[in-house]
């Protein structure tokens, strides 16, 4: 598996977390009155992606849903190859089968997408029960939403995972919204976190919007798995800027909370802790600003330039 850039210093994640806002700004401008497919973006999510999948090591697996750019863009994946997937290209990372919503990168240890609520928790549990028998180093990090702890398969796999003490990393984004439905529409309790304690294992509640605080949250998570050898879940409160899928005017949200959530966007969070502590300039933030731009004006270019696939390979790599 490909080494990924474990570069975990402030300005590198603010970095990372540019990135991925200006690739889903891009793709979410390209979905207005264009042929690119809609897609789910994290925009608000950043720190949540970027603090988690840092902390990972080479050997740990992902398995992620149908917010997984920020997932990929922090473990390293190409910003060139996601977008040619999304426009159903053949340099995509599956060749234009998946598009944004079931993408997997063998190569950088992302087991796949689903866009099936929850259905990443009924797989995490296989692969962790697979690297658990084969005595394979690692752990799985399983990212889901507050939509998808409403699912059957949320208690079903923790459970599991307890009675086997599989290595798995939970991960909940809870931000708030689950497609058009607040989270207070669906669930009793402000905590998903609170269901751990039932299944025997650890859990923590973490300021999604603060990526440093993820990244030291997310380090104890894995060291307390690694020591117990049991499953663990670790809450982030975050929130999603933008709507449940592009394009989308989010008329359904209290202007005043999302007002409240935009005053704490984790990038602007990040800028200022670096700009108070000196660390970082304004220039420097033009700087990177300005890279981040230029590789997704690359990575436009690459997936345009890109071939669709030939009728040919209708039918190769799927399976039934």
């Amino acid at each position: 598996m490909t080494a990924t850039d474990h570069d975990t210093s402030p300005r590198a994640m603010l970095e990372c977390m540019l990135l991925i806002r200006t690739y889903e700004e891009k793709l979410a401008t390209l979905n207005t009155g264009s042929n690119i497919p809609g897609t789910c973006t994290s925009v608000g999510q950043e720190a949540c992606a970027v603090g988690v999948v840092k902390a990972l090591g080479a050997n740990d697996r992902i398995l992620t849903n149908h917010r997984s750019a920020g997932h990929l863009l922090a473990r390293g994946a190409d910003p060139g190859r996601m977008m040619a997937e999304v426009m159903g290209k053949r340099d995509g990372y599956c060749k234009g089968k998946s598009g944004s919503l079931h993408i997997s990168a063998k190569e950088l240890g992302v087991i796949l997408t689903s866009t099936i609520v929850g259905g990443e928790l009924s797989l995490a549990t296989g692969v962790g029960l697979s690297m658990s028998l084969q005595r394979q180093p690692g752990v799985v990090a399983c990212f889901f939403g507050d939509g998808a702890a409403c699912e059957g398969i949320f208690h079903e796999s923790l459970n599991l995972a307890s009675v086997w003490n599989l290595p798995i990393l939970y991960i909940c984004e809870n931000n708030q919204w689950q497609a058009f439905v607040h989270r207070r529409e669906t669930m009793h309790g402000e905590y998903v976190s609170a269901y751990a304690a039932a299944y025997g294992m650890g859990s923590a509640i973490v300021d999604g919007n603060d990526v440093q605080a993820v990244y030291q949250a997310t380090q104890k998570a894995l060291a307390t798995i690694h020591e117990t050898g049991k499953p663990y879940l670790l809450e982030a409160w975050t929130y999603r800027l933008r709507g449940h899928y592009e394009p989308d005017d989010q008329s359904y949200v209290d202007r005043q909370e999302l007002a409240f959530w935009r005053e704490k966007d984790p990038i602007r969070l990040q800028t200022q802790r670096l700009q108070a502590d000196l660390a970082l300039t304004s220039a420097e933030l033009d700087a990177m600003r300005q890279r981040a731009a230029g590789r997704i004006e690359e990575a436009l270019a690459f997936a345009q330039a890109s071939p669709y696939p030939e009728l040919a390979e209708l039918t190769t790599d799927v399976y039934a």
